[in-house]
């Protein structure tokens, strides 16, 4: 496998149109830290650091790869002010690719970081010596669509063999959930059907309406404003038929978390409360609480989006990272080529911190 950084860095601008696609805005919130030993990576600690003595609040840069409606949780979280409750004040920087994420959290720009967990799988094989570790997991499906030129009430997945489709760029989760969903359907992607992966993402919507392609996988806010101007039609969804996949998690160096515990510790019990109001309210709602991060986008538009979201079981009942979904990882970055060695569970997720979340 090619280093992360430049297997990565040469498609970091396939990211930046999504300044155009996903509005947002960075929200402050507070806590408190303190010190664990390297023995003591995998639970807390109740030794508490400097950081904490005047309980003063702290400082975390979180990273996340995008801005997007499909991690409504996290802003429910941030606007409802969970983290300020926690004592965090949160400064959410948007990364614009996974690639400008992890390096983030490499260079120690970040101190958290939010992306596919395929990227910590990818460093690590890389050698890593302080390597990159999920702590807790937002999204357990995947998030985009597939979007047609006509509605095809009676779709299934060999309707696209000898047709074009525009697809994500390679290594990603997008196109490698993508690829296993048509090998799970017995078709082969490199030879059953066309797939331009030469499109920037975001920019697939619009090349889709200009009749480019006869489908096209999409994010939202593309897939309904497709549908909206009648350009397209979603016909099916990834993440119902890709099944329950670690799409999406949070994550740290090694070193932080061994340095940070409690501070890792109280922004999970954030995100955890901002994943139990997400699940125990409507969309409506929903949408109206998140609606200061997308304030491009309309009310009625925002609530479509979110219901959709909502119906397809996206978001976990709590954050806990589970094997089984690990493993399930690993078997679709096998399948599409991207996996040199398997790396151990208990190397790349710490479990420990949704645990206690939920308590």
């Amino acid at each position: 496998m090619k280093k992360f950084l430049s297997r990565f860095l040469s498609l970091s601008l396939c990211f930046t149109i999504l300044l155009m696609t996903f509005a947002g805005c960075g929200k402050k919130t507070q806590n408190t830290s303190s010190k664990v030993s390297k023995e003591t990576s995998n639970t807390t600690s109740e030794k508490t650091s400097d950081d904490t003595s005047n309980n003063s609040p702290v400082d975390v840069t979180l990273n996340e790869v995008a801005h997007s409606i499909f991690y409504a949780p996290m802003y429910v979280a941030i606007e409802q002010g969970y983290f300020e409750e926690e004592n965090i004040n949160l400064d959410l920087v948007t990364g614009f690719g996974a690639d400008k994420t992890m390096t983030a959290v490499l260079s120690g720009e970040a101190d958290i970081g939010f992306m596919g967990p395929e990227t910590t799988v990818y460093t690590y094989n890389e050698g890593s010596t302080d390597y990159v570790v999920n702590f807790a997991q937002l999204t357990q499906r995947a998030g985009n669509f597939l979007v047609a030129r006509e509605e095809m009430p009676d779709f299934s997945w060999s309707d696209l063999c000898g047709h074009e489709v525009l697809g994500g760029r390679k290594g990603g989760m997008p196109q490698m959930v993508f690829e296993y969903i048509l090998k799970q359907n017995g078709i082969k992607p490199s030879t059953d059907l066309s797939i331009d992966q030469s499109i920037d993402f975001g920019s697939t919507a619009a090349a889709f309406s200009s009749g480019k392609g006869d489908f096209s996988v999409e994010f939202e806010p593309g897939a309904t404003a497709l549908e909206t101007k009648g350009d397209g039609y979603v016909v099916a969804s990834l993440g119902i038929d890709s099944g329950y996949v670690p799409y999406t998690a949070f994550s740290a160096k090694s070193s932080y978390l061994e340095e940070h515990p409690d501070i890792i510790q109280k922004f999970t019990n954030a995100l955890q409360k901002g994943m139990d109001y997400t699940l125990k309210h409507s969309p409506e709602e929903i949408a109206t609480v998140i609606s200061p991060q997308f304030k491009e986008t309309d009310m009625e538009t925002l609530t479509a989006i979110v219901t959709r979201y909502h119906e397809q079981d996206t978001w976990k009942e709590n954050l806990i990272f589970e094997e089984s979904s690990f493993e399930l990882l690993l078997d679709i970055l096998s399948e599409s080529g991207e996996l040199s060695d398997r790396p151990a569970y208990q190397d790349l997720v710490n479990t420990s911190f949704a645990e206690k979340a939920i308590k």
